[in-house]
């Protein structure tokens, strides 16, 4: 059941994300460049696809159900990243002589990068689905909320303030005795008392 739907919410993303990549590309011209509304239209917009694809995993049961949070080292090491040196390259790739995009352009050549930004500046489409899709990919899910299982005859343990269930679970004392593999040897029978009658078996 998981995969089926898993499969469907896949489906369902290619489906938004490709309406959502061909209606940026029908804001771009098609001859001569583009201004700056129609550059950065067609940006988000493909950005958005990106994030649809990851929502659609993340909606599909892909991690573990539950409610979505944000993973705040996949903000830090993953998107953060992505979103400097991708975005870096969609602003350089911006049309015109606008100011932001020529200064990154200056900036560029002045730590010479700019052949490398130059031809990224060609790909800035996937650039941009990129850094949406990294955004995506920082929500994780909690998981479902599931009850310790408590053994027959225990009685439950309650749980301190500010305590988990799984902490309190696991400072309930182990009564049982572990198995060593070895027969329990005889205590020997006391001996009688001076006086008193040898016992016979």
């Amino acid at each position: 059941m998981q995969g089926l739907t898993r499969g469907a919410m896949t489906l369902f993303g290619v489906v938004v994300a490709g309406f959502l990549i061909w209606w940026g590309a029908s804001a771009l011209p098609d001859e001569g460049d583009a201004t700056i509304g129609e550059f950065w239209w067609a940006a988000g917009l493909i950005a958005a696809a990106g994030l649809i694809m990851a929502f659609s995993q993340l909606l599909g049961g892909w991690t573990k159900w539950g409610w979505p949070r944000i993973s705040g080292n996949v903000f830090l090491l993953g998107f953060l990243p992505a979103l400097i040196a991708g975005g870096w390259v969609v602003v350089a790739a911006e049309p015109g002589d606008h100011w932001l995009g020529s200064h990154v352009r200056d900036w560029s050549d002045d730590i010479g990068l700019e052949s490398l930004v130059g031809d990224l500046m060609k790909a800035w489409p996937a650039l941009a689905f990129g850094v949406g899709l990294a955004f995506g990919l920082t929500f994780d899910t909690t998981g479902p909320r599931t009850e310790p299982v408590r053994e027959p005859g225990r009685p439950p343990v309650e749980a301190d303030a500010g305590q988990s269930p799984l902490e309190a679970r696991n400072r309930e004392p182990d009564d049982r005795r572990a198995p060593t593999g070895e027969e329990e040897t005889p205590q020997p029978e006391a001996q009688p008392r001076s006086g008193e009658p040898r016992r016979e078996e």
